[in-house]
């Protein structure tokens, strides 16, 4: 007869023997990224990114050489009193930083792309090529 040990909770260990070696990246659990949502409608598309407390200055939107659209937030505060009568035993600082990259469909009008903050929210309106455009945009090769 062999012993079997019960654990109450013997989910979580399988995941964590699955999980737990060194082909999976560790990450660090306090680090938080921004939620996404990604719509598409007849006329595009709309990228919406969850960004509460932040400015339009924090953002950074492109597309790269690859025509993928390339989302960047990068936020520093750091919190001073310049009271010279008051000794301070911490002060308080936060760095944020987020990458986000996008492979874009070939359907769309990348000269018109553009992006707003408001209300806590980036949104990114991603325009679709008509089909008069994509019909200009194919040209017919000549055999020779």
């Amino acid at each position: 007869m062999t012993l079997v040990r019960r654990h109450g909770n013997w989910l979580p260990s399988v995941f964590n023997d699955l999980f737990d070696n060194d082909l999976m990246l560790r990450t660090n659990t306090g680090s938080t990224a921004p939620a996404i949502n990604v719509k598409e409608t007849v006329d595009g598309y709309l990228v919406e990114v969850a960004a509460p407390g932040l400015s339009k200055e924090d953002f950074n939107v492109r597309v790269d050489e690859d025509d993928n659209l390339v989302i960047t937030l990068e936020k520093q505060e750091e919190k001073k009193d310049e009271n010279k009568e008051v000794r301070y035993l911490r002060c308080e600082f936060s760095y944020s930083k987020f990458q986000q990259t996008m492979i874009l469909p070939d359907n769309i009008d990348k000269d018109k792309i553009s992006a707003k903050v408001e209300n806590g929210v980036l949104s990114i309106d991603i325009p679709k090529l008509s089909e008069v455009d994509i019909k200009k945009a194919q040209r017919l090769i000549e055999i020779v």
